[in-house]
């Protein structure tokens, strides 16, 4: 049956199908080779049941904060905010691209809107400054997988949702990876402008200016401020700090910074509902495969032909990550993190895996899959807002990848990365 399911997905998948057209035609290949039609009506509970889930509600504030913040203009005050840290180093603009993802993740929670937001603005820069556009696309796409794991995180709450693991803890165990991340790409920047004999601005760090562009940016912040601090000290849910973020958002727009419209926010509202409806079409299809998964007893099977040969728990995150990356690079990244989930997570859990750990490492090599070709949706998204040909970009984005991958491998080796932070609030 699984191997039949498999077929038909693939078919579809490469004749063009949409995603959840092709997962819908596997679950009823799958319905069909057992053979019982009374048992269609499965297919029906577990297709709404996938989405039933209030948690999922926060999925389209965390997706219409990060819209509103553009349009409110509180991303150019960030911006503001990340010149002024690290703007003057050399390759400075290089470096407020990392950031300006890092402060941008504590919103909006995808790679996706980060990219193109930032893309826009940073990548025209980046090349007036002596950058290559290739190189300005290829970093802005790498720095932009720091929106997932830096919570709040449309793939944890996905992650969280499927397994019953704390989302407000995989927020805070995505802390320290995120920087991590964050770390990694400045330090290839590094060596980039070294590399290509970039000077010093001639510019210097001033404490004052740092004050103003702090002030400056102190209604941006506060976004961040709601959503982690309201989780982290156990006042709001996760989607109830989506939904405050939201409402602080318009608030600042309309009464603070004065630039978002009524016209800017209905054109928000619908944006977030189209990409939100496509999530959740994803996710109720994929709702559908992971219950016949089961019914097959797919994870058991898996989860014993893995721990045949892996025995300590750093192999099994090795081997489950390298299937994770290579699956990721030929299937769209949500549709790859629901399908993958309830086959792998059961085996993390025997291998004595930190549910938080797991969490973490899966998430990230989701993640990665984002800028990987030939389906990396970042690579695209930068593509098209730096005007940089295609190919060209495949051909530059590797360094990128192997540097989250660099990131990734630290995290797996170092558990601590990821579990210290859940156990000091105690998640």
């Amino acid at each position: 049956m699984t191997w039949a399911m498999l077929g038909v997905f693939v078919v579809l998948m490469v004749i063009g199908a949409p995603l959840f057209v092709s997962l819908l035609a596997a679950a009823l290949t799958g319905f069909a080779w057992i053979g019982d039609p009374s048992m269609l009506r499965i297919m029906v509970q577990q297709y709404f049941g996938g989405i039933d889930v209030f948690t999922l509600m926060a999925i389209p504030f965390f997706v219409l904060a990060g819209t509103l913040m553009n349009h409110a203009g509180l991303t150019d005050r960030l911006l503001v905010l990340c010149r002024s840290v690290v703007g003057y180093l050399r390759g400075g603009l290089g470096y407020v691209n990392v950031v300006a993802s890092i402060l941008f993740a504590g919103v909006n929670g995808s790679a996706a809107a980060d990219s193109s937001a930032l893309g826009s603005i940073l990548i025209p820069a980046m090349e007036k400054d002596g950058f290559t556009r290739s190189y300005a696309a290829g970093l802005t796409a790498g720095s932009s997988l720091i929106g997932p794991i830096i919570p709040p995180s449309i793939f944890m709450i996905l992650y969280g949702t499927m397994t019953g693991t704390s989302i407000g803890g995989l927020f805070v165990a995505g802390i320290i990876p995120g920087l991590v991340l964050g770390t990694a790409f400045m330090a290839l920047n590094w060596a980039h402008a070294k590399r290509a004999g970039f000077q010093p601005t001639g510019e210097r760090f001033s404490l004052s200016a740092l004050g103003r562009a702090v002030i400056y940016a102190v209604p941006a912040l506060v976004a961040p401020v709601i959503i982690l601090g309201g989780i982290i000290a156990g006042v709001v849910t996760p989607t109830e700090s989506g939904a405050l973020a939201v409402a602080y958002v318009v608030v600042a727009g309309f009464m603070l910074t004065r630039q978002l419209t009524v016209s800017a926010l209905a054109r928000s509202i619908a944006e977030t509902a189209r990409l939100s409806s496509a999530i959740f079409l994803i996710i109720a299809a994929a709702a559908v495969i992971g219950w016949l998964l089961s019914f097959n007893q797919v994870p058991q099977a898996f989860a014993g032909f893995v721990l045949d040969f892996a025995h300590s728990p750093l192999l099994v995150l090795l081997i489950l990550s390298a299937i994770t990356f290579v699956i990721g690079m030929f299937m769209e990244e949500i549709a790859a993190l629901v399908l993958l989930t309830p086959v792998f997570a059961p085996v993390a859990t025997m291998a004595g895996i930190d549910p938080f750990h797991f969490g973490i490492v899966m998430t990230l090599n989701i993640t990665i899959a984002l800028i990987t070709p030939p389906m990396g949706a970042c690579v695209y998204i930068v593509s098209a807002v730096g005007r940089v040909p295609l190919e060209d970009l495949f051909r530059s984005i590797w360094p990128f990848v192997a540097t989250a991958l660099v990131a990734l491998l630290a995290i797996i080796l170092v558990p601590s990365v990821t579990t210290a932070l859940p156990a000091l609030f105690g998640f």
